[in-house]
């Protein structure tokens, strides 16, 4: 005998399902769609690289919740140092998320004030840009004050010159490098005692053909009534393991990501790059706004656009990898980012001090296949990374650096015919161009005995052939013409 349920009932059953079904869909979902932009300067579709996994706003910490966080740097044991400047203070918390330690005094010199920046060497030394302050102060391991490093004195300052330290690095040497506020002459370079030593890698200030029509039309009058065209300033810095500096630049579209050599040469951008969204979208999005940056072990580079609150990530030389982000108040995106940091695991932590919180953001399986192949081919490992590349197209069909990288390796064995191909699809005229000149080469090599055989049979035709048949031609004409004679002579008889 069938049971009928009557529809009251089922409509009850189907409603809870909804109610306990529907979270876990959009929780599995993201609220930005993949993206990236191809060698034709188009965005098209990807597979997201990061998704979010989870929050800490210090809501169940016993330090308590976060208020205007501006920084976050992440040591090599995974420990977190927030810079949590609306309470004044550097949160400590361990790779669990849990607090080690809060560091700023309630009073005295190790009294914070408004601070932007950390950065902690391999001792466990905290170093401080105390902005409002106007100095960097100095912790040790356990938290306690050190010293303080205040504002410089040196004339090559100037006497108008402010000091407000925002971010900073410290090398092997125990130099700081300081982004300080306002400053557009470049990172100040600071030894451990405090001792002004210079600006470093400052920005350049481009050409501009308006700038200089009118200085050569303006009057003397005139020309000292113009401003002066000061370099652009840097937002934020960030230091790998072998002492490279990568900076971030403020309002411009055109290498605004530096990665400074040990004497200031930017190693980077060979030629001029553009970073970030190739594309303006109304006026909302005009300049990118790079606030932060952070380079890894394998030389990925991660930065963090307060413009568009995306993350941008490319690899070692530059080539984009994956965009996630956006703005809005869902989990996944920010409202107001300002900083960013990656631990051992590839695990991004995103400072949205729009929110008092910190987002994190794990890699996909697909993040996971594109960085151990970006790794091999950085490194000149292309045809170990060839195999990669190709698992990458197949799931991903618009990778375009992935043609390009399979190219490089069909290259590197002497494939010229496959790697142009390769080539073709990655849009790379310059690599085409010299893998069908070696193509040629080895066409002509491969065919060498006929190309041999056809140059005699072409010199024996010209040497011989055409000399023949030039006699036999002038022959026959000659014979003719004779004929001719002869019958004009018969018909006269």
């Amino acid at each position: 005998m069938k049971t009928f349920m009557p529809k009251w009932f089922l409509c009850i059953v189907a409603a809870v399902m909804m109610v306990f079904i529907m979270p876990l869909a959009s929780s599995a979902g993201t609220p930005y769609e993949g993206y990236i932009w191809n060698t034709e300067g188009r965005d098209v579709h990807s597979i997201n690289g990061y998704v979010y996994e989870g929050s800490i706003d210090g809501a169940f910490l016993e330090s308590g919740l976060f208020n205007n966080p501006e920084d976050i740097f992440i040591a090599k044991d995974d420990s977190i140092y927030v810079t949590d400047t609306g309470n004044n203070r550097i949160v400590h918390l361990d790779g669990d998320h849990e607090v080690i330690k809060v560091i700023g005094d309630a009073d005295g010199p190790g009294k914070l004030n408004g601070p932007k920046g950390v950065y902690v060497i391999e001792d466990g030394t905290v170093y401080v840009a105390d902005t409002k302050g106007q100095r960097v102060a100095l912790f040790d391991a356990d938290g306690s004050f050190i010293k303080d490093l205040p504002a410089p004195d040196s004339p090559l300052l100037g006497k108008k010159f402010t000091y407000s330290p925002s971010k900073l690095v410290v090398d092997k040497r125990g130099y700081l490098y300081v982004v300080s506020e306002g400053n557009t002459k470049g990172l100040m370079q600071i030894d451990g005692k405090g001792e002004f030593k210079g600006f470093f890698g400052a920005n350049k200030v481009g050409f501009s053909w308006k700038r200089l029509i009118t200085r050569l039309i303006a009057t003397e009058e005139q020309k000292a009534k113009l401003a002066s065209v000061q370099p652009l300033a840097f937002s934020n810095l960030d230091q790998d393991e072998d002492g490279f500096i990568y900076t971030t630049t403020l309002g411009t579209d055109e290498n605004q990501i530096k990665r400074l050599s040990p004497v200031g040469v930017d190693t980077l951008n060979h030629e001029t790059k553009k970073y970030g969204d190739l594309l303006s979208y109304g006026s909302n999005i005009e300049i990118t706004a790079f606030v932060d940056v952070s380079a890894n072990e394998d030389g990925l580079i991660t930065a963090l656009n307060l413009q568009t609150s995306r993350v941008y990530q490319y690899d070692k030389l530059g080539n984009l990898l994956f965009v996630f982000g956006g703005n809005g108040e869902q989990d996944g995106v920010f409202i107001t980012p300002s900083s960013l940091a990656q631990n051992s695991n590839g695990v991004i932590y995103v400072v949205d001090k729009g929110r008092n919180r910190i987002d994190l953001f794990r890699t996909t399986p697909f993040a996971d296949l594109v960085h151990k192949a970006s790794k091999l081919y950085v490194d000149g490992q292309y045809e170990e990374a060839k195999e990669i590349w190709e698992q990458v197209i197949h799931l991903n069909g618009n990778f375009d650096i992935a043609y390009h990288a399979i190219g490089k390796a069909l290259f590197k064995a002497e494939q010229y015919g496959e790697a142009m191909a390769y080539f073709k699809k990655a849009n790379s005229r310059a690599d085409y161009s010299t893998a069908f000149r070696e193509y040629r080469v080895e066409f002509v090599r491969n065919h060498f005995p006929w190309f041999f055989g056809g140059v005699i049979v072409l010199f024996l035709m010209l040497r011989y052939g055409i000399p023949y048949v030039r006699k036999v031609i002038i022959r026959k004409r000659k014979t003719r013409h004779e004929h001719v004679i002869s019958d004009e002579k018969g018909e006269a008889l």
